[in-house]
């Protein structure tokens, strides 16, 4: 019996995946996708450099795009590259910090017990973890104004057992505020992923380390938080990205001048007249910065996924 080739596949099937037709099946499949992420990302991208490289309009104080590269100019990236280093930006990365350990902290325990003690109640508990998902992220946040407005429902739950803070203004700058409701509007994101991860950990093996003699916090140490830790991080960056460019929150919560962080600086640049292109070029600093950690995460994954392999 004749051995067949390495790489060859049993009827030809590696002829047929390398045909033309086979190539023009596979580009005509990932078609849609590229046409949609080039004009839902690659065009605004583009646009996004022309107006931060590009000129303004003396007269109207207007963003003048420049589309040609050749003609692109740094000076906006010049003016506002200061701003990464600023209090601004150190306060979203305090605020950022303290909220995602804080989400950690909830997110977590609740995964975990919805995966391996809900028992039949799991379906239950997984809608009211889906069930944040079907409010707006401003709608929820709206919510939060009634509950620490001053005479709202924290305070009164406060006065009516007689604890101290039930006259607290806790929408007059605060920076609590801010980091508990970047913690609200996040966390339901950050549930979900852990949970869907740390689902997909085959239990026989939290059984054969349990035959093996580890005790249970043995297990969960050495077994359960190792192999979710592509989980971990994937549920980090899907909380911290948007934290750090997240202005809504603050603004709404806030609105100090002392708890701004850096996405209300690219807000407000947006909004006043003739500062568009230095918004933009914030905005572009920024993702250049989250782009070395998610580099991070790509590479780490990947070295993962060959380990296991």
């Amino acid at each position: 019996m004749r051995g067949r080739a390495v790489g060859e596949r049993p009827n030809g099937g590696s002829r047929r995946a390398s045909s033309p037709s086979g190539r023009l099946l596979w580009m005509g499949l990932a078609a849609p996708g590229a046409i949609w992420l080039v004009i839902l990302f690659v065009v605004p991208f583009y646009v996004m450099l022309a107006v931060a490289a590009g000129k303004v309009n003396a007269f109207f104080q207007t963003a003048v795009p420049v589309w040609n590269p050749l003609g692109w100019s740094g000076a906006n990236f010049a003016s506002v590259w200061s701003d990464l280093y600023s209090a601004q930006a150190v306060r979203t990365v305090v605020y950022t910090g303290l909220a995602t350990v804080i989400s950690f902290a909830i997110a977590f325990p609740v995964a975990y017990f919805v995966t391996r003690f809900s028992g039949r109640r799991k379906t239950f508990f997984l809608v009211v973890l889906i069930a944040p998902f079907w409010v707006s992220y401003m709608m929820r946040m709206l919510a939060w104004i009634d509950l620490l407005q001053q005479n709202g429902y924290v305070n009164k739950a406060l006065a009516f057992f007689h604890l101290p803070g039930s006259s607290t203004n806790w929408l007059g700058g605060d920076a609590v505020t801010v980091v508990l409701g970047l913690v609200y509007g996040y966390i339901p994101y950050l549930i979900i992923v852990l949970y869907a991860g740390l689902d997909r950990i085959d239990p026989s093996l939290l059984e054969a380390a349990r035959d093996l003699g580890l005790g249970k916090a043995r297990t969960f140490w050495h077994v359960t938080l190792r192999l979710s830790k592509p989980t971990l991080l994937a549920g980090a960056f899907l909380t911290v990205l948007p934290m750090l460019g997240d202005y809504f929150t603050n603004q709404l919560l806030s609105g100090a001048p002392g708890n701004t962080m850096i996405g209300n600086s690219i807000e407000g640049d947006l909004t006043l007249p003739g500062a568009s292109g230095q918004g933009a070029a914030l905005a572009l600093l920024l993702l250049v910065v989250l782009l070395i950690p998610m580099v991070f995460y790509a590479v780490s994954t990947a070295r993962a996924s060959r380990e296991n392999i």
